[in-house]
């Protein structure tokens, strides 16, 4: 079982997109966060973010699957900032907003660097994200219903964004360089050793070809605590 644990964790840290993310200004409900975040996983986004956001999200692990701690979220204490910072990283924002400007969501290109922009489901998206977008997408709705649920809207977005980067071959060769894709490789498979070694400064001790560590490097960095 650890062995084909490994070479999964090997599969999906090969698709991670480091240049593909959610940004969630305002959106604070268990369920659509845990939701978001399950969705994330499955279409390979590497991490997301949390925009002027108080306090820690709570994710619910009967939502997300337990896959949260498999993609990162990262705090910005505002929205302002959190759009800026994202910019600064060479992504392009769209929001998930309905304005005058608003395109088709499957006219966005999302092969490129981007992050998709969420608002809260009543308020829509903040003033200052819709300023700070480089585009707005809007799913397009034939019936009764105004916009489809936060969560729902992510999904649909974001499988539409794993499309567009499977034809392109965005999937086929690992996007992460090597020494990152082994860190959090270890992480994932031995957590609380991780955590140890986190502790107590400690390099993480190599692993065989099946995902065990291996006893030797074990050995190793622990005789250099004595």
């Amino acid at each position: 079982m650890t062995a084909n644990r490994y070479r999964r964790l090997q599969t999906v840290l090969a698709q991670r997109q480091p240049d593909l993310t959610v940004a969630m200004a305002g959106v604070h409900k268990e369920h659509n966060v845990s939701a978001v975040i399950r969705t994330c996983d499955a279409v390979g986004v590497w991490e997301a973010h949390a925009l002027g956001q108080h306090g820690r999200l709570v994710i619910r692990r009967t939502a997300s699957a337990g896959i949260g701690r498999r993609v990162p979220l990262h705090y910005h204490d505002t929205v302002a900032e959190g759009c800026a910072n994202l910019k600064r990283q060479g992504f392009r924002l769209y929001a998930a907003h309905w304005s005058e400007r608003a395109v088709d969501f499957r006219v966005a290109d999302y092969t490129r660097p981007c992050a998709i922009l969420l608002g809260r489901e009543l308020e829509g998206m903040p003033e200052e994200a819709a300023e700070a977008a480089d585009e707005h997408i809007t799913v397009p709705m034939l019936g009764l219903a105004e916009s489809l649920n936060v969560s729902v809207a992510a999904a649909v977005i974001l499988y539409e964004a794993q499309r567009q980067r499977q034809q392109a071959g965005l999937y086929e060769t690992p996007r992460i360089d090597e020494a990152t894709r082994t860190r959090v490789l270890f992480e994932w498979m031995h957590p609380r050793i991780a955590r140890h070694c986190q502790a107590h400064k400690l390099p993480y001790p190599e692993l065989d070809d099946d995902g065990h560590i291996r006893r030797d490097s074990w050995a190793q960095i622990q005789a250099g605590q004595t």
